[in-house]
């Protein structure tokens, strides 16, 4: 079973010079690519004298992670994608296992390592830890992270479970499912594509697996708070245009309704904690959101099931029920 690894660069000189040796040392099985997204710094001349063994796409202009990835991975001749942030640090035989897991499971399309944090080893990594889920409003949460709790790794998840989404921080998937799938939403260019092209395989009928057989070490990581207002407005756009797009039919406009309120609620609190700027995004996105809907619309599929979510509210359950651990609710 042919794999490449292909890890989307943007002026990422540094993170390469780190975070590429592990790479190329432990995936001996697999193509390496590095795909980089119309860098301004010297990241491609790097590579090429550096990690020579290491193939190189230049993509004419930086289209964010999903249409940097969609244009990319045209070029990319395997049976498995390993879509692999630069700031990840991966480990010995971190490929087998998931190699293993698809040759035995023809109907797992998407699967998802255990992401611990790189500067603190013994704790999961906000992206994604052990697998991810949504509540019925399309807030993620996932085993290990849930809002701004991060548990430290006890083994409480060294399993193989179904998950309902995989990190598009280490994040593999059978070519043919990508391409039948049409790729990510180059709409979204950041932050939650994955999520979506995870929801849309659901609603396909595959099946999307976490391990923890494989372990990769993740540097980003932060809640939503603690990022820039572009991250916020990227999110909450994008989680409205993802429940637009794959909610079913029967609850759709209810659906959207709750969460409009919802992220009214959160520009309130963002409001409370002096981060007018992050209101601002919130209300952009919004606007943003109506201005894509007819277009995100016309994306539907023409089956949605009903069953997408994991619990009505984790807002409810984490702030109100100060359930804050992921086994303490499930």
């Amino acid at each position: 079973m042919k794999i490449a690894v292909v890890i989307l660069n943007w002026n990422g000189r540094d993170l390469l010079d780190k975070f590429l040796p592990s790479v190329v040392q432990y995936s001996p099985q697999a193509d390496i690519y590095v795909a980089d997204n119309a860098s301004s710094d010297d990241s491609v001349a790097f590579v090429r004298n550096y990690f020579p063994s290491v193939k190189i796409i230049q993509n004419a202009a930086n289209s964010g992670y999903a249409g940097g990835y969609n244009e990319a991975l045209k070029f990319v001749d395997a049976e498995i994608y390993a879509l692999v942030n630069s700031d990840i640090e991966v480990t010995e035989n971190w490929l087998q296992p998931i190699l293993e897991k698809f040759k035995n499971e023809p109907q797992t399309a998407i699967i998802q390592p255990k992401i611990l944090d790189y500067k603190n080893k013994q704790y999961f990594e906000y992206a994604g830890a052990a697998g991810g889920f949504i509540d019925q409003y399309g807030y993620p949460f996932c085993r290990g992270r849930i809002f701004e709790t991060i548990e430290k790794d006890q083994g409480q998840y060294n399993d193989e479970n179904e998950i309902f989404w995989a990190s598009g921080a280490c994040f593999f998937i059978r070519k043919s499912v990508y391409e039948n799938l049409g790729g990510f939403d180059t709409d979204f260019f950041a932050h939650q594509e994955e999520i979506d092209l995870c929801w849309r395989a659901f609603n396909a009928g595959h099946q999307i697996k976490y391990t923890y057989l494989s372990v990769v070490y993740h540097v980003g990581g932060a809640t939503l708070q603690q990022g820039n207002p572009k991250k916020t407005y990227l999110n909450f756009r994008n989680s409205l245009l993802m429940l637009l797009k794959n909610l079913p039919k029967r609850n759709l406009y209810q659906t959207i309704f709750i969460r409009l309120c919802l992220d009214g609620l959160a520009g309130i609190q963002f409001l409370l904690q002096g981060k007018p700027k992050h209101t601002q995004a919130i209300i952009k996105a919004h606007f943003a959101f109506y201005s894509l809907f007819s277009k995100t619309y016309k994306k539907r599929s023409n089956q949605q099931l009903a069953r997408y979510f994991l619990t009505k509210s984790i807002v409810w359950r984490y702030f109100i029920q100060k359930r804050t651990i992921f086994g303490e609710q499930f």
